[in-house]
């Protein structure tokens, strides 16, 4: 070793220490946090040290300060390049409220706006500038940025740049012209979803120069993820927002036709929601996000559409509808749930048909063969009693070290299984092959559900199946049980589905079964009891929860930022979020000083917010209020 390099690791080593309390100053400054989470000082480090590199973190992990902190500590402006302006909005928002220098350049502003926005940039004044990768491939910008001193670009959203991951943007792929334009910059990807695949995809197209990499954990131990077949959609729905009356919640449908229907028989039964697609106009569909983002309403329905530029931190539950297309597509989807990380709940309600409609949406896909094994991968998923958690842990190439999560159906206890799943899968693949036997295209999972029940219909007699073996051999069970029994075979590839007719067929595996070779793993339909029990569990869970925390104070304090948030135009978790609210309903601090001890209180957090809601707690305590008994808020 030289001795020139020998000293220089020297003279880093002893600057270690400084520039650590210099993060902690900062961090406790703007953010009110004392310690930083799993990665973050990390991947500052690799900011700092002015390395490439590639980040995933889960949603709610803290992605954003890992750059917006050294944005702060570095000589030059850092460049955020975002997929859409509603998320840059709230970005810059969040950082002015904390009074740090932040703003964007879109399509959005005025030619005032943007003006002001360029001369302050080239006057030095800003520390973080969001722009979206179209802006970026402009001249003029490129231009712009070349003229003023940079300090790091950001890809946020990095698994856009990749055509394996879920939302891919054509303009992502163009942002190897940051490496041809700004050499000596360093250059850093930011994703909550990316598969080992996408990881390398999102280094390669950037060119970026052996980055550091930093790969969190993609469990959200937060998220309680349950599935069900979909038998009485609104019904179950409506149970499941009776179970949240109050809370925020996103619901996603397939199409665009089903929000409609979904969302206006839902405000019929009295739950106020608004709908959201792509085939809205531009204006409804602000106004429905807007009103959502401010809290003027709780739930909206809504595709696939409603998608990353949801920045709400107090989402209590995701319910799909439908199947998702793919593990990433479900990743990111309930990883609108739970970003306070506060327990948050994720309902999947699928159908046989939801395979066969992604089937038919990827048919004229380059990729279709990859994109079929996506969406087998997430059938089995909804079909397949087992953890959940460890499930999508593994599709992202992580292990599972837990023996049971305690956060989904299957390692709650929720879900019965089949006491002998042999038999029973023996005997629904015995009908398929006998009812097929001869045909060009066999029979759907409702014809075979009937034979096997023993149903009396015409269509069975004229085809002579009554007087097959199987006819009625599962008689003493219920047609819904049957059908359940059907769709987990398929989502285990026991039998598989004709992608134009969707008649049954088995496969290699279910020969297998059979034989006696293999053997399924087969849940039982909830039943009353069941429901029961699973319901008063939740209750003791959501009481757990909530130990300490005053309710009607908390009411109180949400109402205030509500108040304040509409003051000044933002939306209400930019003022604080939930977790925050739920401190101060159990440490109900009376003076500042108190109020520096609630979670996410930083220097102008406090100067600016203390007071209003410190008259908020004392008015409450002196009206001699005691704790609601109510339903949870």
């Amino acid at each position: 070793m030289g001795e020139e390099t020998e000293r220089e690791q020297l003279q880093e080593q002893n600057q270690q220490p400084e520039v650590h309390d210099q993060l902690l100053t900062t961090l406790k400054k703007y953010w009110g946090f004392t310690s930083f989470m799993l990665l973050q000082k990390e991947t500052i480090r690799s900011i700092m040290d002015r390395k490439d590199s590639v980040t995933m973190l889960p949603t709610g992990g803290g992605k954003s300060l890992c750059f917006q902190l050294p944005a702060l500590l570095m000589e030059g402006m850092a460049v955020v390049i975002s997929p859409l302006i509603s998320l840059m909005k709230d970005q810059v928002d969040s950082l002015v409220d904390m009074d740090i220098k932040a703003a964007c350049l879109n399509s959005s502003m005025r030619m005032t706006e943007r003006r002001d926005v360029i001369n302050r940039l080239k006057a030095g004044e800003i520390k973080l500038l969001y722009i979206s990768p179209e802006r970026l491939r402009m001249e003029s910008t490129i231009s712009l940025l070349q003229s003023v001193k940079l300090s790091f670009f950001v890809i946020d959203e990095a698994h856009c740049i990749s055509h394996w991951g879920h939302d891919f943007r054509a303009d992502y792929r163009h942002l190897y012209i940051i490496k041809e334009a700004f050499d000596s910059v360093g250059v850093h990807g930011f994703t909550a979803t990316a598969t080992e695949e996408v990881q390398r995809d999102i280094i390669v197209q950037l060119r970026l120069d052996t980055p550091d990499t930093h790969i969190g954990p993609v469990d959200r131990p937060n998220l309680v993820y349950r599935t069900g077949l979909r038998v009485d959609l609104i019904k179950q729905i409506q149970t499941i927002l009776e179970r949240h009356r109050g809370e925020p919640g996103i619901i996603y449908c397939l199409r665009r036709k089903d929000v409609d229907k979904v969302s206006e028989q839902l405000n019929d039964l009295g739950f106020k929601n608004v709908p959201y697609h792509a085939g809205l106009s531009d204006n409804d569909r602000h106004r429905n996000q807007d009103r959502f983002l401010t809290e003027e309403v709780d739930i909206v329905v809504a595709t696939i559409a409603f998608g990353m530029g949801i920045d709400r931190s107090n989402v209590r539950f995701v319910l799909h509808a439908a199947m998702p297309k793919t593990i990433e597509h479900y990743q990111q989807e309930t990883g609108r749930a739970g970003r306070d990380g506060l327990l948050s709940n994720c309902y999947l309600l699928y159908g046989g048909g939801d395979y066969h409609t992604h089937n038919s949406f990827v048919h004229e896909s380059p990729n279709r063969d990859a994109m079929m094994d996506k969406i087998g991968y997430m059938f089995n998923f909804c079909t397949r009693p087992q953890c959940r958690h460890r499930v999508l842990v593994s599709y992202f190439g992580q292990e599972y070290e837990a023996a049971s999560c305690g956060a989904c159906d299957f390692c709650l206890g929720e879900v019965d299984m089949v006491e002998d799943p042999l038999v029973v899968g023996q005997k629904i693949l015995s009908c398929v092959y006998r009812v097929n036997h001869g045909e060009s295209y066999g029979f759907g999972a409702g014809y075979i559900t009937s034979v096997l029940k023993g149903s009396n219909i015409d269509r069975i007699k004229n085809n002579g199946h009554q007087s097959l073996s199987t006819f009625g051999l599962m008689s003493s069970e219920t047609i819904t049980y049957i059908r359940f029994m059907i769709e987990q075979l398929v989502g285990q590839r026991f039998l598989q589905r004709h992608p134009e007719h969707q008649t049954l067929f088995l496969t290699e595996t279910g020969g297998d079964l059979l034989k006696g070779e293999a053997v399924p793993a087969l849940a039982k339909p909830l039943v009353a009891k069941k429901k029961k029990e699973i319901a008063r569990k939740r209750r003791e869970i959501r009481e757990e929860e909530w130990a300490g925390v005053d309710r009607g104070l908390f009411s109180l304090l949400r109402d205030k930022r509500r108040e304040l948030a509409r003051a000044k135009g933002v939306p209400p978790f930019i003022i604080f979020g939930d977790r925050s609210l739920k401190d101060m309903a159990l440490l109900k601090p009376l003076n500042k000083e108190e109020f520096t001890d609630v979670f996410g209180v930083g220097e102008r957090k406090l100067e600016q917010y203390s007071e209003p809601f410190i008259e908020v707690i004392k008015t409450y305590l002196e009206g001699g209020e005691t704790e609601t008994t109510s339903e949870l808020p």
